[in-house]
Parts: C-alpha cells; structure tokens; sequence
C-alpha cells in the first residue's frame, strides 16, 4: 500500500517511536526520521547498562528502525556488531510490522578501565571489527547482508558506508542520544534517541549516471555524483545544520524538524510507523532449542533439577524439566 500524504498543520504530529517518511521533491530527497522515547528508554532501563554501552545500544536501535520500517514484506532487518572492543557485540533486530528488541554484550572490566580513562568514544569501545546488516525475508527466502568495517568509525559513519558500499545510493544519516528527566518520575532521567536518513532518489533517469555511482579517487566520503550535484549538496548542507538536541527534544518533533529543514523547498510527509518494544521469545520457542540439545549438553544445563534460560533481549526467564525437552517429551 502506497505510503499517504500529509500536509503540515493538518494532522496531529506522530510523537514518540513512530518513524515519519518524508519527501523533498526539488531536491529530489527521499528519506525517514524518528524520535524514540518510552520505547528506547524501557529497553535499556531494563538491562541497566552503563553509559557508554547505553549510548551505543541507543544508536543501533535508531538505525535499526529507519531502515527496518522501511521493508515493504514480512520479514525481519537485523543489525549486529561483532568486534574486539570492550562491548563485542551489539544486536537490534526489527520484525514488520512494528516489533523490536536489543541488548549489548560487553567486558565490565575492561568497560570500567576506559571508563576510567575518560576514553569512551565508539571507535574505542567498539574496537575494530564488522557490523553486519541482515534483511531476512523468511525461511524460504534467500537473506541478503551488507557488511562494513569498523576501524575507528562511529555508527553514524557505519551507516553511510553500508549504503555508499551496497546500495550505491547517496545517503547521509544522522543519530543523537540523550536524556531527559521527566516531570513526575522522581528525578529519574529517561534515555531519549533521534535520527534522520535522507536519500538522494532522483526520478529523472540522466541524474543517475551508472559510471558515477561506484566513486572514485580523491574525496573518500562521497562518490563524484554527490560532489556535483547541486541539490545533494544542498540537502547536505541543510542536515548539516541540524542540532543534535533537536533529533532528541520531544517539543520539536520529527515533523517541525523537518519544517525548519526544509519550508524553502516543500517537504511532504506520509503516514508513521508506529516502533514497539516486542520481543519474539516463547516458552515453546525456547523449549525447541532445547530439544536439538544431545542428552549430554542437557545434562551440564541442569541447575538444581531445573533447566534455566534468559532471555538476552527481554530479560525474561524460562524453567524447565529435564524431561520437558528430552527426545522423548
């Protein structure tokens, strides 16, 4: 179903954990933004992690769901970190219609040394590794994966590189992370994250010169169709403007952020995406994979007569029998 219209100032504005698609016709701009709030802070309050790894965490849910609710099929983006830094690991993964999930795995000692350095930057946190960003189309489909280096690069950076490198599509992204103390919550600060990605999707078809897409020597950061043309470069200079507080501050939104970007040329906006915070796990899921475990393996997870699992994204816990996940059961 093709994405409605919207018009600014006649309709009541999406709010928090709804991706909004927009549109910027003279610059020929497609492109996605988000505001996550309840959402993003119920995730990361439930795994209690420090900052830094909090922080993280936050920008790969908010890439995540830019690009996740954009897939037009049942299925599933995933977006994953594997690296040799203090926090390994960072996996988000968005099921359509609307369901999330997160966590992060990392080295508390080595975590609390950084921290302790005042070294927390994601290059130094992350280390050097690869993220991965998985679109899995179901069982009988073939998936496709982007991967991209990380070697001293933020997520942000990642993000630019997967689409410069995959889809050969101009692309600029942007992400903030922040917090907010809400009246009425004791003094608690709530984590907060917003993000833009804007695409430059020309329709007329001399504007997508192939021999260009693929880049070339001299500026690394953008391929030779970028740097001449004037619309993207114009579209650049305008995100370039945005303040990190404004992707983040609930009183400007998605769609009065996108006003003050773009009023001069006109920008359209289509229906939201509403984001929720699901998590897939089932106790007959979990007791599935435990049935493909040998007698063996059963037998080292017992602990005190009961078998028990955690749920990595959702925290929740499980218990079982022995015999409930024999081959026999």
């Amino acid at each position: 179903m093709a994405d409605t219209e919207r018009k600014l100032g006649e309709f009541g504005f999406a709010g928090d954990d709804a991706v909004v698609p927009f549109e910027v016709g003279p610059l020929d701009v497609r492109g996605r933004i988000v505001q996550l709030g309840p959402l993003l802070d119920q995730i990361l309050a439930r795994h209690d992690y420090p900052e830094p790894v909090a922080r993280l965490l936050a920008e790969a849910v908010v890439v995540t769901v830019l690009l996740g609710t954009s897939l037009k099929f049942q299925g599933k983006f995933i977006f994953q970190t594997r690296t040799d830094g203090p926090v390994d690991m960072l996996v988000a993964d968005f099921t359509t219609p609307q369901s999330l999930r997160a966590y992060a795995r990392f080295d508390a000692d080595r975590l609390e040394a950084l921290v302790a350095a005042g070294e927390t930057s994601a290059a130094t946190l992350l280390g050097k590794g690869v993220l991965a960003l998985t679109i899995d189309q179901g069982a009988h489909m073939q998936r496709y994966q982007g991967i991209v280096q990380l070697d001293g690069t933020s997520l942000e950076e990642a993000a630019k590189t997967y689409f410069r490198q995959s889809e050969q599509i101009p692309t600029d992204v942007k992400l903030a992370v922040g917090k907010q103390v809400v009246p009425g919550s004791g003094g608690r600060e709530h984590w907060r994250a917003g993000g833009l990605m804007a695409q430059f999707l020309p329709k007329a078809p001399e504007r997508m010169r192939a021999p260009d897409i693929h880049g070339g020597d001299g500026d690394h950061d953008h391929s030779p169709r970028e740097l001449a043309d004037n619309a993207w470069q114009e579209l650049l200079a305008l995100t370039g403007t945005i303040e990190p507080t404004e992707l983040v501050d609930p009183t400007v939104g998605s769609e009065r952020l996108l006003y003050r970007l773009f009023n001069e040329h006109g920008v359209r906006v289509f229906d939201s995406t509403a984001v929720r915070d699901e998590c897939s796990c089932s106790r007959d899921k979990v007791r599935g994979i435990l049935g493909g475990f040998s007698a063996e393996e059963i037998a080292d997870s017992v602990e005190e007569g009961v078998i028990r699992v955690n749920c990595e994204f959702c925290s929740k816990k499980y218990e079982f029998e022995p015999t409930e996940v024999t081959a026999d059961a």
